[in-house]
Formats: C-alpha cells, structure tokens, sequence
C-alpha cells in the first residue's frame, strides 16, 4: 500500500472513533425518565452536553465527560426555587437550594426544555410528602424522680 492510502486510511479510521467517542457519551444517562440535554450550539456544551433528569424524588445534572462523568444531585424536598432566564433561543435553568449551598446552573437548554424542567420540578414538588415533625410521645417525656 501507498503511505498516502494509508495516510487516509489512519485520518478517517481517527475521525470515525472521534465520533463513536463524542456520540457514545452523550447518549442519555438513564432510561427511567425523560432526559433534557442542553444544545450543543451553547458554550460548554459542544463535546458533551449537560443532561438533566428529574425523578420523582431528586434531580440530577450529569455531564459526560472523556474519562467517567459529573453528577449533581439535588432532593426535591430540598429544592427551594427554580428559576428561568430565557434568551430568544435558549435558557438557563437556576435551581436553588433551602440549605444555602451553590444553586445548580443548567446552561444552554433549549426554552422550551427549560420551562419543561421547572414544570417537571414544580409537579414532583407537588407529589412529594411533606414530612410534619413529630409530636414527642408520652412514654419518651417520663419523669425522672429523684
């Protein structure tokens, strides 16, 4: 064979694994629910995009990465608001937390998926149980007598 055939032959066999690598990981991380994935087209988001998943009792922010992943979870009991900024074409989901720690930025969704992922939130919030704290029991409160 000629070094430029095999010259080709090694840039197209680089390229086809580029693209089974970028495309393998950027398949959705679970199957159980529905799986928002920001645009490429965004900044930080055009090798891997961010996935976000909202279970019914948590939300996950997963970002593949080229050797393993990022994942942010967050419980739905403990989501204190969630916010959009919508531009013309994409938005930016803020979830922010009732313990007072970072709120998770999800960057470059498309609007739509974004009003989705608040709504999606806002519904699980809806679902979940409110935990009312418990009233001591009689037979814990025994006096002690001296």
């Amino acid at each position: 064979m000629e070094p430029v055939t095999l010259t080709v032959a090694a840039v197209v066999g680089l390229g086809v694994l580029t693209w089974a690598a970028i495309h393998g990981r950027s398949r959705p991380f679970t199957k159980d629910v529905p799986v928002f994935r920001a645009s490429r087209w965004t900044k930080g988001n055009r090798i891997w995009p961010t996935q976000v998943a909202v279970f019914p009792n948590r939300v996950v922010r997963y970002t593949p990465r080229l050797f393993g992943h990022f994942e942010e979870t967050i419980g739905i009991d403990q989501v204190a608001s969630v916010s959009v900024a919508s531009g013309l074409i994409f938005g930016d989901v803020i979830i922010e937390t009732t313990g007072g720690s970072q709120p998770i930025r999800c960057h470059g969704h498309r609007r739509a998926d974004a009003e989705e992922i608040r709504r999606e939130i806002t519904q699980a919030q809806g679902v979940q149980p409110r935990l009312r704290p418990q009233s001591p029991s009689t037979t814990s409160l025994r006096r002690v007598s001296e």
